[in-house]
């Protein structure tokens, strides 16, 4: 990140079974390195933490004071572990009761990507990103929705960590049917504003 500042930004993965000690964290790496977002997998916790938990309004009204957007992994996960934490619903209340928050679902969503679709409708706070996918896998009810009204809501997150290089992505992007208006938003232009970085190239 210090070696390619225009490259990188700093983000942080929280568990809010620590309590104050991670909001504690969030301001700190805020304050210390120009922090951009905090991410946060309600399936992964131990213990789990569902998505409207009171154990993460701590972390949410954090974030909500330092103008940071959270990413929230929605959707079955893939290993083994229960789903229900995940559940996309759970979003409703924690958008409704966090106006000023900005929260991005990553991981598809599925099974539920009709709702996620229908709560992004909802609240102006919600959106979405297409991490953990190929875009030859990226649900249709998302694709539809940001050609139809949600170009501004949906933006691209590879996840090169498990194997989808950036050739294979890039590669499958090309069938991907994008309205060519939609695109630049989806590649760039929403995560640059969502997660204020217009002055990066």
């Amino acid at each position: 990140m210090r070696r390619h500042p225009s490259r990188f930004v700093p983000t942080a993965t929280v568990d809010p079974n620590r309590g104050m000690e991670a909001v504690r964290e969030i301001a700190r790496l805020h304050d210390a390195v120009g922090l951009k977002g905090v991410s946060f997998a309600p399936s992964f916790c131990a213990p789990q933490v569902p998505i409207d938990d009171r154990r993460a309004y701590p972390i949410y009204a954090k974030c909500a004071e330092l103008s940071l957007p959270i990413f929230v992994t929605v959707g079955v996960p893939g290993p083994r572990i229960p789903m229900a934490p995940q559940r996309v619903d759970l979003l409703d209340e924690v958008c409704w009761f966090f106006p000023d928050l900005t929260i991005i679902m990553r991981h598809g969503a599925e099974p539920w990507e009709d709702l996620a679709v229908k709560l992004m409708r909802k609240w102006p706070n919600l959106y979405y990103s297409t991490s953990a996918f190929s875009p030859k896998r990226y649900p249709r009810a998302i694709i539809d929705f940001a050609n139809r009204g949600g170009r501004e809501k949906v933006m691209f997150a590879g996840y090169y960590s498990v194997g989808l290089s950036w050739e294979r992505v890039f590669a499958d992007l090309e069938g991907t049917p994008f309205l060519p208006e939609v695109k630049p938003l989806f590649l760039a232009g929403n995560a640059k504003r969502v997660l204020g970085l217009q002055d990066y190239p």
